[in-house]
C-alpha cells in the first residue's frame, strides 16, 4: 500500500507541493514564488501559465527529493488561493487574459451599480456574501465586458471559468486533452453564484451577472475521487481531495465540531469557525461559507472573518519600502523599540473586509510624531494584524453567541514570537500553535486521503493534531483597552478615501 499523501498548495505568493506520511508528517516539499503583476493601482493579476509551470517545477522537484515514485503516493489533494478568477479556451488552453487576483478591486465600479438595487446584501441570502471586489463573480463579468471577444467566445461555448483549482484540476488531469473541469463546494461558495441551500449555481443571480452557466465547472464535494493525473512525476496518481486554502487550513487544524476555530496568518488573515450542518447568518459583518463536504455527508458550513492584508503588509514593507531585507527581518526591527509609540497602521490597501466591507478605505498610518521610527513602524505592522483578528474574534462571538476560551493559529507568520504574544496579549486568550503547522496543505492531503480509505475517518486526523507552544496574555486590561482604542480611532480615518 502506497505509504504517502501529496498536497499542492497553491497560494497567492507561491505554489508548493508537500508529501506528508500517515502521522501528517512533511516527507518531502518544493516552493516556487511567482510574479505578483500591478498593471494599474488596485489592479492585482497572475500569469496562469506560470502558475501552471511553477506546479509541474514544484512536483517533480519534489519527488525527485526523496525519489519517490507515483505509486508511492495513495492519493492527491489541491488547495488554493481562493475568489482569483481565470478563463480560458476549452481548445487551446490559452487564458484570455491574466488570472484577476482576490485582492485586485478593478470591480469597484460595478459594486455600486449592482448595490443600487438592494444594497450590499442584495445576494446575501443565497450565497452568505456581500457585494464585494473580493469575490469571483464581478471579475468573471469584468472579463466578459472588458476583454475583446471574451463574451462572444463564452457564449459559444469556447471558454471555461475556475478558480486555480478548477484550472488546475484540468490541466492536471488531461487539459486541452480531456482535462476535467469541476471544483469542489468551498471554492464555488466563494464565486459568489452558488446557493448555499442547494449547492448549485444559482440560474436567478446568474442571469443579474449576465454570466453564462456554460462556462463554470462541475460542484463537486470537497473529498471524493476526481481523476487521475496524467502529469509527469505523479502519473496515474488519484487526485481525491480539493479545498480553498481557508477551509483547507479548518480541516487540517481537526476543527470538525461546531465552534470549533482556526485563525490563518498569510498573506491576508482568515478566521474561520465550524458551525455544523446549518448556514448561520451573519449580522456581525462575517461572511457565510462551506467549511467542508465529505462525499456524500452532508456540507459543513463555516463563519468567516476575511483580512485582506497582514502578511502582504510585511511584503510590502520589504519591497516597496526596502526598510528589511527578508520578511523575516520584520520581528528583530520591532524589537529595537518597547512598543508602537503611538503609530497605528491600517492596511486598507484594497479596502476593507470583515467586519466593515468599506471599499472606499484605503491603507492609513495615524499617530506620527517626531519621535516615531522604523522600529515604531514595524511594531505597529505587526500590530495591525492583532488588532484586525480581535475585531473579527468579537464579531464571531456575536454572530455565534458562542465564548471564544482559546484561538488555533497556522501560517507563516506564526513563526513571529513577538506577533503570538501580542495576539494574546491583545485578545486575552490563550494563542496555540500546532507542532504541524503547514495546516492548509495538511487539511487537503487528509481529504484526499479519507476518499481513497488512506484514512478511516475524522477520529484518525484527531489524533495527529498536538500544540508545541501556547502564549498566554501578558497584557493588563487598561493597557489593552487603550491600544485598542487607538485602532479604532486609526481605522476610522481610512474610511471615505475613494469617492
Amino acid at each position: 500500500m502506497a505509504a504517502y499523501l501529496g498536497a499542492l498548495d497553491q497560494g497567492t505568493t507561491s505554489t508548493r507541493f508537500m508529501v506528508f506520511d500517515h502521522a501528517g508528517r512533511i516527507v518531502s516539499q518544493a516552493q516556487e514564488e511567482h510574479e505578483q503583476i500591478y498593471p494599474a493601482a488596485g489592479c492585482v493579476e497572475h500569469d496562469p501559465e506560470e502558475i501552471w509551470r511553477r506546479t509541474q517545477d514544484v512536483i517533480s522537484r519534489a519527488m525527485k527529493q526523496k525519489v519517490l515514485q507515483p505509486r508511492d503516493l495513495a492519493a492527491i489533494g489541491i488547495t488554493n488561493q481562493r475568489e482569483t478568477t481565470i478563463l480560458w479556451n476549452r481548445l487551446s488552453g490559452e487564458a484570455v487574459c491574466n488570472a484577476i487576483v482576490w485582492q485586485d478591486t478593478r470591480v469597484e465600479g460595478m459594486v455600486s451599480e449592482f448595490s443600487r438595487q438592494g444594497g450590499i446584501d442584495r445576494f446575501r441570502a443565497e450565497t452568505g456574501l456581500p457585494l464585494s471586489t473580493y469575490f469571483s463573480a464581478l471579475k468573471i463579468r469584468w472579463i466578459l465586458e472588458n476583454i475583446r471577444d471574451a463574451r462572444k467566445q463564452a457564449e459559444a461555448g469556447e471558454l471555461l471559468f475556475g478558480t486555480v483549482d478548477t484550472y488546475l484540476l484540468w490541466r492536471l488531469t488531461g487539459g486541452v486533452n480531456g482535462g476535467l473541469h469541476t471544483t469542489d463546494v468551498t471554492n464555488a461558495s466563494r464565486t459568489q453564484l452558488m446557493n448555499l441551500a442547494t449547492l448549485d449555481w444559482d440560474a436567478e443571480i446568474l442571469a443579474a451577472f449576465e454570466i453564462p452557466r456554460n462556462i463554470l465547472p462541475r460542484i463537486a464535494s470537497s473529498s471524493e475521487i476526481f481523476g487521475e493525473a496524467k502529469v509527469d512525476g505523479i502519473s496515474g496518481v488519484k487526485i481525491a481531495g480539493m479545498l480553498g486554502d481557508q477551509q483547507a487550513a479548518l480541516f487540517g487544524q481537526t476543527c470538525f465540531h461546531p465552534g470549533d476555530v482556526k485563525n490563518t496568518y498569510g498573506t491576508g488573515c482568515f478566521m474561520l469557525m465550524n458551525t455544523g450542518e446549518r448556514a448561520v447568518a451573519s449580522n456581525c459583518g462575517l461572511i457565510t461559507t462551506v467549511g467542508y463536504k465529505l462525499g456524500a455527508s452532508p456540507a459543513n458550513y463555516a463563519l468567516e472573518g476575511s483580512v485582506a492584508i497582514t502578511g502582504a503588509l510585511v511584503q510590502w514593507m520589504r519591497d516597496n519600502l526596502g526598510l528589511i531585507h527578508k520578511s523575516g527581518d520584520i520581528e528583530s526591527l520591532a524589537r529595537t523599540v518597547k512598543d508602537n509609540g503611538g503609530v497605528y497602521f491600517v492596511p486598507a490597501f484594497s479596502g476593507l473586509y470583515a467586519p466593515y466591507w468599506r471599499s472606499d478605505a484605503r491603507g492609513v498610518i495615524a499617530g506620527l510624531t517626531r519621535f516615531a521610527n522604523k522600529g515604531h513602524l514595524a511594531r505597529a505592522v505587526l500590530e495591525s494584524t492583532a488588532f484586525q483578528t480581535r475585531e473579527v474574534l468579537e464579531a464571531m462571538e456575536r454572530d455565534s453567541g458562542i465564548r471564544l476560551f482559546s484561538l488555533r493559529t497556522d501560517g507563516g507568520m506564526v513563526e513571529n514570537e513577538l506577533l503570538m504574544q501580542f495576539q494574546s496579549d491583545i485578545l486575552n486568550i490563550p494563542v496555540l500553535r500546532p507542532v504541524i503547522k503547514e495546516t492548509t496543505a495538511l487539511g487537503a492531503s487528509y481529504a484526499a486521503g479519507l476518499a481513497v480509505g488512506f484514512y478511516s475517518n475524522l477520529e484518525d486526523l484527531r489524533q495527529n493534531w498536538a500544540v508545541e507552544t501556547t502564549w498566554e496574555a501578558r497584557m493588563d486590561a487598561e493597557q489593552r483597552e487603550h491600544l485598542y482604542r487607538g485602532w479604532k480611532k486609526a481605522v476610522t480615518r481610512s474610511f471615505d478615501w475613494v469617492e
